[in-house]
């Protein structure tokens, strides 16, 4: 049966110290049985942070009944691998059984994978890759700060993991932003897979969280009333300073030929040993019966589904910029986030929008917002990383959270700090500026032209790329009220209102974004231009040059990159001809994604990919798109030798 403390207490009684041993006796047998039966898993790191859950899940506010009440602390296992030993607390906790538990895990399609993902009731997050459950942690204890909410956060670390750099990043911004609802637990064996942590790359946690601002305590990580402790003292902190507990464990700790051995970080143990160990526990060893039971089929009837909480936002009126403006995507991106904030972030509530940037506000035009709504705008430095981990947990705690920088460091930089967003269903929007060769004399580092590439790779994630600032607009409102991932991206330099054949604005005040659905600006019977984005002026001009040369050329706005409207791109292989144009890399942008429609429906008209062919140099981005065959001129001369 669980635990609840009260916190009242000083210390625990006798009574529930003694309930802790044999929560942690029952724990350990199914950290061992369930790895020994999946013969894979990591038994020793489960074991040496036993007592910290254990303890922990006594002290939270959660309801095993209600995974997911709005009230209930969060408790983000940053070292994911140890999934053994939280699946043992959850099921100790009553999350569901140990029957469910020991016949699904690390089984194809059974509720229990082999690291710890929110598909299991209690948990809260896909933490995968290491050094980046902090990051998740420090968003969910933001998002409470900045709602007046007073859930706590539990993160447990592992020693290893913090040889990476965006734990860093992540503990300066709890420092800066006080966020003492904050408790960092690290598991402190000294072991990871390859040997001593000391030998591999020596560190000390003390300083490392205390030189940048933490309270730093030091407990025994088996020490059940140290731990209760500590614990209660940080679940209590109102200092504004976060804090973390480094607790002296042992790998393996309870199986004496197992403890302090390096080896158990990820072996799981033979029979014979599993029989030992067993006995070390003065439990039955039951592994036989569990073998058999792992024949029958999986049952994944404790699969939790994804999260579905989102705001009601107002999406507020659009902005119509005139035919004649020249201006650039970024600025109307600020216009409208600006409207947005204003419609949805009032005086003295609880905001809905938040941006967060990294040192980047004015280049992305998130200073509007910034004036408009201080405590929802995140300045989160040169820490991209962190930034894009920490957008995502945010925006799973119904708040509509936009994320933006130049896109190399929004796409390129951050790709698996992006993917495990998308892996944990978040509702984030990644709003890119300065995309493609349009970012000119920055030189090619600075010209992302992988967005679409990269973003193909993903499951959730939809891409969409504007032609001009009313479709900039309608997009950013569009995305702001939908849940889920998108990215919105976008060239630097100033560009044409795209129009109509009259002259008249083509994304006027009656125009709705759809996605999946493109725009056709110009008609014709003899070829079509499909592109998007910045280049989207370029191929109004080819347009007109070849309508000089007698050609009737139709030219198609494919904003929607992910979903692809696949319907226009067949009615466009009807005209004949297809030619697409991208500021990307041209074989992995839209020119595959076309060529691929086409091949999957058994089409094969003439075709020509435009796009970036090799890393641009520094100069004038017409100079850049006409030295890869991206200008007007170009572009018309490519049709026409297609055509013929």
């Amino acid at each position: 049966m669980p635990l609840k403390f009260d916190l009242s207490a000083a210390e625990l009684s006798s009574a529930e110290l003694a309930s802790l041993k044999e929560m942690r006796s029952r724990c350990a047998r199914r950290i061992l049985l369930s790895t020994s039966l999946a013969a894979s898993g990591h038994p020793g790191g489960s074991l040496s942070s036993l007592d910290m859950l254990l303890v922990a899940y006594g002290i939270l506010r959660h309801d095993p009944a209600n995974p997911r009440m709005a009230e209930r602390d969060r408790f983000v296992a940053s070292i994911g691998h140890i999934s053994p030993g939280v699946y043992s607390v959850l099921a100790e906790n009553g999350y569901f059984s140990e029957e469910d538990f020991l016949a699904g895990f690390r089984r194809t399609n059974s509720g229990f994978p082999g690291h710890v993902e929110s598909i299991v009731p209690g948990v809260e997050w896909d933490t995968g890759n290491l050094g980046q459950g902090l990051s998740t942690a420090v968003g969910m204890a933001h998002a409470f700060k900045l709602k007046g909410m007073p859930n706590r956060v539990f993160c447990l670390m592992g020693d290893g993991e913090h040889q990476k750099g965006q734990i860093v990043e992540a503990i300066r911004h709890a420092v800066k932003y006080k966020l003492d609802n904050l408790t960092v637990l690290i598991d402190r064996n000294k072991l990871q897979i390859c040997g001593s942590t000391e030998d591999i790359m020596p560190q000390c946690m003390q300083k490392l969280y205390g030189g940048l601002g933490f309270q730093t305590v030091k407990i025994d990580g088996h020490d059940c009333n140290a731990i209760y402790k500590a614990m209660r003292e940080s679940y209590r902190n109102i200092s504004g300073v976060p804090t973390v507990l480094i607790a002296q464990t042992v790998m393996g700790k309870g199986i004496s030929f197992m403890e302090n051995k390096a080896k158990y970080h990820g072996s799981p143990l033979p029979p014979d040993d599993l029989a030992k160990a067993l006995a070390e526990l003065g439990v039955e060893n039951d592994f036989e019966q569990w073998q058999a039971r792992r024949k029958q089929p999986v049952n994944g009837k404790t699969i939790m589904p994804p999260r579905a909480e989102y705001p009601q936002v107002q999406a507020g009126a659009p902005l119509v910029y005139a035919a004649d403006k020249m201006t650039d995507c970024r600025s109307a991106y600020g216009d409208a986030l600006l409207s947005l904030a204003q419609a949805n972030n009032q005086p003295g509530q609880m905001p809905k929008i938040v941006g967060i940037s990294c040192d980047l506000e004015g280049s992305v035009k998130m200073d509007g917002f910034h004036k408009h709504s201080p405590q929802a705008y995140l300045e989160l430095g040169i820490q991209e990383h962190h930034a894009a981990g920490t957008a995502g947990a945010m925006s799973c705690e119904n708040l509509v959270t936009f994320f933006s920088t130049f896109g190399s460091f929004a796409v390129s930089e951050v790709y698996n700090q992006n993917r495990l967003n998308d892996f944990n269903h978040t509702n984030v929007k990644v709003v890119a500026t300065h995309v493609g060769l349009d970012v000119g004399e920055d030189g090619p580092t600075h010209q992302c032209i992988d967005y679409l590439g990269l973003m193909k790779n993903y499951f959730r994630f939809s891409v969409f790329m504007p032609a001009d600032p009313n479709q900039t607009d309608r997009i950013i409102r569009h995305i702001a009220v939908q849940r889920g991932n998108h990215f919105v991206g976008m060239g630097r330099s100033k560009t044409p209102t795209i129009t109509k054949e009259d002259g008249s604005v083509f994304f006027d005040a009656d125009y709705i974004f759809t996605p999946g659905k493109a725009d056709w600006l110009r008609e014709g019977t003899d070829a079509t231009i499909i592109t998007y984005g910045a280049l989207t002026p370029s191929c109004i001009e080819a347009w007109k040059l070849l309508k000089q040369a007698g050609k009737s050329i139709a030219v198609l706005n494919m904003a929607s990159l992910l979903p692809l409207d696949k319907d226009a791109v067949l009615a466009a292989a009807k005209t004949g001809a297809v030619v697409t144009v991208e500021d990307h890399h041209v074989e992995t942008g839209l020119g595959a994604s076309v060529a691929t429609v086409l091949l999957d429906n058994g089409l094969a008209p003439k075709m020509k990919r435009l796009g970036v062919k090799q890393y641009g140099g520094s100069g004038k981005p017409s100079d850049l798109y006409k030295q890869q065959g991206l200008d007007a001129e170009s572009i018309a001369k490519t049709v026409l030798e297609l055509i013929g």
